[in-house]
């Protein structure tokens, strides 16, 4: 018999995680679900996050002690940065023209709006989003080029919102150690190119798990669900968010198709894992190991280049978020009945652009950067809250969905960027238990 896809597996556990939270809905189950479901998603993405950190020095280093040229990281640096802002641009642009087009904020009843302000204006959560989006406005130009930089590498390697300062210091050290010699540097290489296999063993163990886990998360997050009449109500909004979606997974496509010569449904297949898991848990960094795995053993991809392409993605690379942005945006004042004129749309292309790569790789991460968008183009600030509370309903749902647009991006660019280099080869899958048998 035919050993099931882990995809399949995990797609199983999905649905039965839906339908066992709206069964808990149905017989009062809420409380039961968080304190005997909810841990065992918990567990996994805590998992996931432990070896975030480990994978990203060990295969950065890795990789950059690989090269044996610092020319060539130059060039997979320097297209990676320029493709993932075109990306980006591309994203916000598909988002604003749908807005605009399709117009979901016109439809928006003063009743609905008054409820969505009541029920969320005053939440803890929102509150806390307009606060960290101050506090990052009033920072300098520069401000983000200093956060990169550590002044204690052991604080960033134990933090995993700092993952920018942990690519900064892998890079330096990768490139430190080309500048010794290759024979000076062996030790090092060794105990890091270990560190890499190890961890992307870890990585499979983990696995294993994925179907159980996306159980545990999709029961959760229905039980904890808003009111079924306000989802409603915000229907044709997020209608117009999860089209643009769909269309940068086709934008997504045809690049690999273009510039691979890879079918994409092969491609979408092969990373499908990565995004299922960006959807159960609505985080890139979350996801990172696993989309690392997908990409180098199941795509191909050269370690040079995912090892880089792929930790620096799942940082400032945010197109499905960068999209939201701008639906959400102009949702919010065509709800409001304000007036956005072709400028201020520009300034929402620039400013989702600069804030998608200023921000954490976290849930929840676009509501903070949508906030700066939305100041940007002169909301006023008694409005703040009350155009906030209009999409915080659908919120979750909709960061899901854009987290699986944000991965396969990731994945999409990482491709790109190793055919252009000459490092896409073949497929190179390794399981869980290739050296069981010698250990058992």
């Amino acid at each position: 018999m035919k050993k099931l896809a882990l995809h399949w597996k995990i797609l199983i556990g999905m649905l039965l995680g839906l339908i066992f939270g709206f069964v808990m809905l149905q017989v009062g189950g809420r409380e039961f679900t968080e304190d005997w479901i909810k841990p065992i998603g918990s567990i996994f993405v805590k998992l996931l996050k432990l070896i975030a950190i480990p994978l990203i020095l060990a295969s950065l280093i890795k990789g950059i002690s690989d090269l044996k040229d610092i020319s060539k990281f130059k060039n997979i640096g320097l297209r990676t940065i320029g493709i993932y802002i075109v990306t980006t641009v591309i994203a916000i642009s598909i988002g604003l023209a749908l807005v605009n087009i399709l117009s979901p904020g016109d439809g928006v009843s003063e009743e609905t709006i008054t409820k969505l302000t009541e029920t969320y204006s005053q939440n803890s959560s929102v509150k806390a989003k307009i606060a960290e989006a101050s506090k990052q406005m009033d920072t300098g130009p520069l401000q983000f080029l200093e956060d990169m930089v550590p002044d204690n590498a052991f604080k960033a390697l134990g933090n995993n919102k700092l993952m920018l300062q942990v690519i900064f210091f892998a890079i330096f050290l990768g490139i430190s150690m080309l500048l010794i010699g290759e024979e000076r540097a062996k030790p090092m290489k060794n105990l890091f190119d270990s560190l890499n296999d190890i961890v992307l063993k870890m990585v499979d163990l983990i696995m294993l798990t994925a179907p159980v886990a996306v159980f545990a998360l999709l029961a959760n997050v229905v039980v904890s669900s808003d009111d079924p009449d306000i989802l409603y109500a915000l229907l044709k909004y997020a209608g117009v968010v999860v089209a643009g979606l769909i269309l940068m997974i086709v934008f997504y496509a045809i690049l690999v198709a273009t510039f691979t010569k890879k079918n994409p449904f092969w491609f979408l297949k092969q990373i499908s894992p990565a995004q299922l898991l960006a959807f159960s848990t609505s985080s890139s960094a979350a996801t990172l190991p696993v989309t690392m795995e997908r990409v180098e053993e199941h795509i191909g991809v050269d370690k040079e280049v995912s090892s880089f392409v792929l930790p620096v993605g799942a940082t400032i690379n945010m197109d499905g978020t960068s999209l939201y942005q701008a639906v959400a945006a102009v949702f919010i004042f065509q709800a409001l009945g304000l007036d956005l004129t072709f400028a201020d749309q520009i300034t929402i292309v620039l400013t989702a652009l600069l804030a998608s790569i200023g921000s954490a790789a976290v849930p929840g991460a676009g509501m903070v950067m949508l906030v700066i968008v939305l100041e940007s183009v002169g909301l006023p600030p008694h409005l703040l809250p009350i155009g906030l509370a209009l999409i915080f309903a659908v919120d979750r749902p909709l960061d899901m969905c854009r987290t699986v647009v944000n991965v396969t991006g990731d994945a999409t660019v990482s491709m790109v960027v190793a055919k252009s280099v000459g490092k896409l080869g073949e497929p190179k899958v390794e399981n869980w238990d290739d050296n069981y048998e010698d250990v058992k």
